[in-house]
């Protein structure tokens, strides 16, 4: 594919895919776990910490493989190709589809919020605003990556305005008088580690843009420069944003309330300025599920054109016109309208953060593996003050496995049970091509 795709459009990809859905409506679902206002603004900077030590060592992967497949693509070259196919198909079968199923229940929960649209049905919007995704990348990569620049732009104004309406507000600060978090007790630990996990959604989706590798000018300087830059400024707007609602709306709304973002804007601009921030918040979830769409539909296509998954002529195939994995679309978006039947926007972003963060401890081990057993290895970028961003990684990585492992057992099973029906495939497929 050709490289078309330069710094600003990788750093747009990387901050467009991460701010979404979760900005605006994983408060509710932190604030009823944590029953704590300052607890909810808290874990924001740690959950970018955390994630910012991750971006530090896995731009060093990105500069040394930039490559088509991005993680996978890693993982392979580090640990062989059965670990690297169990995560692709952990991206094909859970994470892609079920972002892209997640943002769109979002983006029709939210438009049923104005008064024209709310007798309209959630999965019949959810479904529509997918297909018109899909459309969009259909026609091609060049019209995909216009779209993740001017959403980018478009829905940072609703936070901007937000923020600094927030700073200046005149009203009584909500914030005042909000009872110190207490994390010290083990529940208070677990009640934490819950509300990383929700967070750590927001935060999703800088990983993927490996998988653009090919479609990215000059991708070892640029993919290491996207990924630390687009996380450095998503942790601080999502710290500002979160504190905003804390600071404008009762903590009595905020708690389980879905509509936070909506009832701020309201409190800020009144009801006809709370409208067009509603509309620039459905533009960001719009440029979240595309940029999920145009990064999920390349990896079933990567492993399909290296003969990994059954079928895979079907998944290679690219359109003849705008030389873009038509097929591997359309089969993600045939998982995610499963998911849109079948699932709920808290359950489903929490499964997919579980499932990625187990291969995440192996991406920061893997940093340290190839240090030291390949010291001379080409790197076009080096991960700074090595090896302290990636052990902070596998502990941050850890605390969030074994504590979702412990309160959500279920959710867990599921997760690793759909990740290891990838076996059998690869097995399969093993087979065929010896065959």
């Amino acid at each position: 594919m050709k490289r078309q795709l330069n710094f600003f459009a990788a750093l747009a990809t990387v901050m467009g895919t991460m701010i979404g859905g979760g900005a605006f409506f994983k408060i509710a679902n932190i604030s009823a776990l944590t029953h704590n206002a300052w607890l909810s603004i808290i874990v924001w900077p740690f959950a970018g910490f955390i994630t910012l030590m991750a971006g530090l060592s896995i731009a060093e992967l990105a500069s040394i493989y930039p490559k088509d497949g991005g993680p996978v693509r890693y993982l392979e070259e580090i640990y062989g190709p059965k670990v690297a196919f169990l995560f692709g198909w952990s991206l094909i079968i859970v994470y892609y589809p079920a972002n892209i199923a997640a943002l769109s229940i979002v983006f029709a929960t939210q438009l049923k919020e104005i008064p024209h649209f709310k007798d309209l049905s959630t999965t019949v919007i959810a479904l529509i605003v997918m297909l018109a995704i899909l459309l969009i990348n259909w026609i091609g990569s060049k019209l995909s990556g216009q779209v993740q620049k001017i959403t980018l732009v478009i829905k940072l104004l609703p936070i901007a305005a937000i923020i600094i309406f927030a700073l200046f507000y005149s009203g009584p600060n909500q914030l005042a008088g909000a009872p110190a978090p207490k994390i010290a007790s083990a529940s208070g630990a677990m009640a934490f580690g819950q509300a990383l996990l929700a967070v750590l959604f927001a935060y999703d989706g800088w990983l993927s843009i490996g998988n653009l590798a090919s479609e990215i000018k000059n991708p070892a300087k640029t993919l290491a420069q996207a990924i630390i830059w687009g996380l450095f400024g998503v942790t601080i707007i999502y710290t500002l944003l979160n504190w905003s609602y804390v600071r404008v709306i009762p903590w009595s709304k905020v708690v389980g309330n879905q509509t936070t973002a909506l009832l701020t804007a309201k409190k800020l601009f009144g009801s006809v300025g709370g409208t067009l921030v509603a509309t620039g918040i459905l533009v960001s979830v719009f440029g979240a599920i595309n940029g999920h769409l145009l990064l999920g539909s390349r990896m079933p296509y990567v492993l399909g054109k290296e003969k990994k998954l059954p079928a895979a002529n079907f998944f290679s195939k690219l359109n003849s016109k705008t030389i873009v994995p038509t097929n591997s679309m359309i089969f993600e978006c045939v998982i995610a309208t499963i998911m849109i039947f079948s699932g709920t926007f808290d359950s489903l972003t929490n499964m997919l953060v579980y499932v990625s963060w187990i291969f995440s401890i192996l991406l920061f081990l893997g940093v340290l593996i190839l240090r030291k057993k390949q010291p001379d290895l080409l790197r076009p970028y080096k991960t700074p003050w090595y090896p302290i961003p990636p052990i902070l990684g596998i502990c941050g990585a850890l605390f969030i496995v074994v504590t979702t492992t412990l309160t959500q057992p279920l959710l867990s099973l599921t997760g690793i049970l759909l990740t290891l029906s990838g076996w059998p495939v690869y097995v399969y497929v093993q087979k065929k091509n010896r065959t």
